[in-house]
């Protein structure tokens, strides 16, 4: 293999996995073993993400705050599920100024604690109600098996928490977080995603329901893209979060939270990533357009370079992210293949023959070799990329849920369910029952997803005991 190719795909994915998120300049490996350096490149990236987010939570009347990345221990302490889930995880810090601390601090997992501490100070009357508050921030997870931006010691992402005077806000808001999740994977990530509510076994910890959204890869394993859980009383009761009604009367508050990390950066990699590098959608991408420019004397350079700037002043005036690439010593060749390792999702190619036939040369980074490019004039070339742009992003949308659902199957017993998970997503029954869930997982490997909320009327029989189903799952293997 060259070194200027990437693994393949289809012989060692992981391979080519680890490979593109190095090459296409996203991040590196930190100097602590686990831990990830986010790169400009991948960083830009994250801001998009971000900024697509923001603008939801926003607009759904959700604020953002800062709170303190350590924690008392016994704050972690207070709530029995919670610390049992994550104790395996949690970094703890018990020496500050060279001095022994008299309680040991935690280093964030997650801020369902210290949100229940400080909300316990803020709420105390129904006005108070609801409070929905967003963090944008980094967590850290002991994990032993780590992997860039799908599973590292440290990541970064949002957490919104809110506290709400009935269950039925609260369930609102739940599910409502859900929606905003999946608009934007679809509509910003040209990610098909799809969400539903987990089994007890794979709640989170402290939790009295968790849904996920869930999002087949390009190997058709799965990956939980985000969560959104009703923590119903459980934190209000262990940190004493209660507020007065309008009968004069003490409640305690039901409550919420939510997020989405830089996991989400490996999910639109794996979901639309091929053998010659990143494939990213145009809502997202760092930079849309590269121009690239060719000549090859000084002479060639100055006509060149005087369309170049016209042409990138008309794209930036339509509101687009452009990039040129005016490196010196490197050859077209090289920048064509660099800037699709990247995933620029539309490159521009101007060169002398274009000065004179008042052309440009488009280069779609979804469609690779001839058939992705075209040749059209400069006049009016503003439109037309924004066209090719939204073309883009809804043909990896497309492209993205042909894929997922020819490899989603409803077996017909449980030799072909075994199948059918080796190598893609099964839709089955299943009786409910933890003991037919723990067989599946250490039988095939595979994890049950989760249950969506539109359900067959007949959910048949369990794929494993062959007991009457109470629902309708998806199955798979998972990272």
């Amino acid at each position: 293999m060259s070194e200027d190719k990437l693994p393949s795909r289809s012989e060692d994915y992981n391979d080519w996995y680890n490979s593109l998120v190095i090459r296409a300049d996203l991040a590196d490996y930190g100097p602590a073993r686990g831990t990830m350096i986010v790169k400009p490149y991948g960083w830009t990236l994250w801001e998009n993400i971000q900024q697509a987010l923001d603008r939801r939570f926003k607009s759904t009347g959700h604020v953002n705050a800062g709170f303190p990345m350590l924690i008392p221990k016994s704050f972690i302490d207070r709530e029995t599920s919670h610390v049992e889930g994550f104790s395996p995880e949690l970094a703890v810090v018990t020496v500050g100024g060279g001095k022994q601390l008299e309680e040991p601090l935690v280093v964030r997992p997650t801020s369902e604690t210290i949100i229940g501490h400080t909300y316990a100070k803020w709420i105390k009357s129904y006005r108070d109600l609801p409070l929905l508050v967003n963090l944008w921030n980094s967590v850290v997870r002991w994990e032993l098996r780590t992997k860039l931006f799908l599973r590292t010691l440290e990541f970064w992402w949002q957490e919104g928490h809110t506290a709400h005077a009935t269950y039925e806000e609260a369930q609102e808001e739940t599910r409502q977080m859900l929606d905003v999740y999946l608009d934007f994977a679809r509509n910003e990530a040209a990610v098909p995603a799809f969400f539903g509510r987990k089994s007890d076994s794979e709640r989170f910890p402290g939790a009295d329901l968790t849904y996920s959204m869930e999002a087949m890869m390009g190997d058709k394993k799965a990956l939980q893209a985000a969560t959104s859980h009703n923590l119903g009383q459980n934190f209000a009761r262990a940190f004493d979060i209660q507020y007065l009604d309008q009968n004069n009367e003490m409640q305690y508050c039901w409550t919420t939270s939510w997020g989405l990390s830089t996991r989400f950066i490996g999910a639109m990699i794996m979901t639309h990533g091929d053998d010659q590098g990143l494939i990213l959608p145009p809502r997202l991408a760092p930079h849309q357009v590269v121009i690239v420019p060719i000549y090859k004397n000084h002479d060639e350079k100055a006509l060149v370079m005087e369309v170049v700037e016209r042409i990138s002043r008309l794209l930036e005036s339509s509101g687009l992210r452009l990039k040129i690439d005016n490196r010196e010593g490197l050859t077209p060749g090289f920048k064509f293949n660099d800037w699709e390792m990247r995933g620029v999702p539309l490159r521009v190619e101007i060169g002398p023959r274009d000065v004179a036939n008042e052309s440009v040369g488009l280069a779609r980074r979804d469609i690779p070799g001839r058939d992705g490019k075209s040749f059209v004039p400069q006049e009016g070339i503003g439109p037309v990329v924004e066209e090719i742009l939204a073309k883009i992003q809804l043909e990896l949308l497309e492209r993205a849920t042909a894929f997922r659902d020819a490899n989603t199957h409803q077996p017909r017993d449980y030799a072909h369910f075994k199948e059918i998970v080796a190598d893609g997503f099964a839709f089955t029954g299943w009786c409910g029952g933890e003991e037919c869930e723990t067989s599946i997982k250490n039988d095939t490997k595979a994890t049950n997803r989760c249950m969506p909320f539109e359900q067959p009327k007949d959910v048949g029989l369990c794929i494993y005991c062959g007991r009457a189903a109470v629902e309708q799952v998806y199955f798979a293997r998972a990272y």
